[in-house]
Formats: structure tokens, C-alpha cells, sequence
């Protein structure tokens, strides 16, 4: 399968095509966010990618967690990176998004038990690296160690805002797409596949889309509540959408957008 998030496959995708669906933290509007539950939820609402976000704990793991601390997400609290994995399966993931209240109680995950459960269907995944331990060339190693293990590295990008992260992933396996997220440049000139233009910079640069197209590369807005600018997207031709609610992004691209 080629990867959902290569220029190869998404540029060649028919205009009027609804834009493929990038599932933020998986459904994370309604279940806690980057758990089994909201990635499967996600999957059952029309999600092309899931998207989901990495870092490493004390004693070398790769786990799914958004933020370096436990408390926004969980009923622990701490700092990931001063935690082992005994330690963190202690707790549950139990907050969406936004919520402040609990949605749910779900195991956190490692890196390894997502790619175990999204190996079946050959699900595309886009993997925010948030530690700077991925600049080090022996922990680069071992995140694409895992994903060869589990034959996911060509359904795989690697995003995120830090150029070294990514570089240091690429300089060890060139052929794996990256992706840059921006909150302020509105130029698509990053060397990378992906661009994640933070959505005002759109505005100032209504040429983002095609710009990037001729240069070969996707663009995947960063705004992961759509619905309010689908009709500007649409205009700009937008390939991939990021959304925390994919069935919610999905009804609204269906029946008003692209009917």
C-alpha cells in the first residue's frame, strides 16, 4: 500500500475527491484523546490517518501522550519523561480534547500497542514526535527500529514543529515522509512533504495550496475544528483535513460542501 500521506498518492487524487481525513488524536472531541477507544472511533467514522503524538519515558519507551506532563489527560499526574512505563500504565487516560471532565477510562498506550492494532487494516499514521530525545541518533534509532518491526514504516509520516526531530529521524531512513507544522511562516518552502500551516496564515497566503502543489507537496491545515472555514478550504482545494470529530468534519464536507 503507498502511503495515504505521500505527494505520489494525495496529489493524484481527483479535485472534487473529499479531502482525506486526518483523525487528530483520534475522535478526541468525544473519547480521551490518543487512546484505542478514540482512534477506533475514529476509524468507524470515515477517518483516512490517525494522527497521535509520541514521547519517551524513563526507561525508553515510546508512549501516546500529548503533553510531557500526566495531569490535562489522566488521573496521574507527573513528568513522563521521569516516569517508566510500569509506572505510567499505573494511571488511565480519561479526558478528550477539552474536556476537563472525564469522557471515559482507557489505558495509555505505547507506540507498539498502536501499531500492533492499526497493522490490520494497514491504517496510514501521522506521528507528532514531541521529545527532544528524537534528535539523538540512538533514540531516532530505536523509534524506527519499532516501526520496521511492525512493518509501518510506509504507512508512516513523522510531524512536528522542531526541524532537528524530524531531521535526525530522516537522516537514518530517507525515504519516511515528514511533515513541518508552522504557526507563522505563510510560505510553503519548508523541505518536508507535509506542511502544516497553523489556518490564519491561509489568509494571508491564499496561494498556500497551490503553491505547495507545484512544489510536490501536502498541505494539511493545522486546525482541528474545521467545520467553520470548510467552504475556504474547499476553495483553496485543501487535500487533507485535520479533524478532533471526523464524523462531525465528514457530514459537513458530504452535505454541504462537496453535495
Amino acid at each position: 500500500m503507498n502511503n495515504a500521506l505521500t505527494p505520489q498518492h494525495v496529489l493524484a487524487r481527483p479535485r472534487d475527491a473529499l479531502p482525506l481525513l486526518m483523525a487528530h488524536r483520534g475522535s478526541s472531541d468525544e473519547l480521551p484523546e490518543n487512546t484505542r477507544a478514540a482512534f477506533e472511533r475514529a476509524l468507524k467514522q470515515g477517518a483516512d490517518v490517525l494522527e497521535t503524538d509520541i514521547r519517551f519515558t524513563r526507561d525508553d519507551e515510546i508512549i501516546l501522550m500529548h503533553d510531557a506532563t500526566l495531569e490535562r489527560t489522566t488521573n496521574g499526574s507527573g513528568i513522563v519523561a521521569n516516569m517508566t512505563l510500569a509506572e505510567i500504565k499505573k494511571f488511565r487516560a480519561q479526558r478528550s480534547f477539552e474536556s476537563r471532565a472525564q469522557v471515559g477510562d482507557e489505558e495509555i498506550l505505547t507506540l507498539a500497542e498502536f501499531l500492533q492494532f492499526t497493522s490490520a487494516q494497514n491504517t496510514p499514521i501521522a506521528l507528532e514526535l514531541k521529545d527532544d530525545r528524537f534528535i539523538q541518533t540512538r533514540d531516532a534509532e530505536r523509534l524506527l527500529k519499532l516501526l520496521a518491526q511492525h512493518n509501518a514504516l510506509e504507512r508512516t509520516v513523522l510531524l512536528s514543529f522542531n526541524d532537528a526531530r524530524m531531521r535526525a529521524c530522516k537522516r537514518i531512513a530517507p525515504s519516511i515522509p515528514i511533515g513541518k507544522i508552522t504557526l507563522k511562516n505563510p510560505l510553503p518552502l519548508h523541505d518536508a512533504e507535509l506542511l502544516g500551516p497553523f489556518f490564519p496564515l491561509l489568509y494571508l497566503n491564499p496561494f498556500y495550496f497551490a503553491w505547495a502543489k507545484r512544489l510536490n507537496k501536502i498541505c494539511c491545515p493545522l486546525d482541528p475544528a474545521p467545520e467553520p472555514r470548510l467552504k475556504f478550504y474547499r476553495r483553496l482545494g485543501a487535500p487533507v483535513l485535520l479533524t478532533n470529530h471526523p464524523a462531525v468534519t465528514k457530514m459537513a464536507l458530504e452535505h454541504i460542501l462537496w453535495k
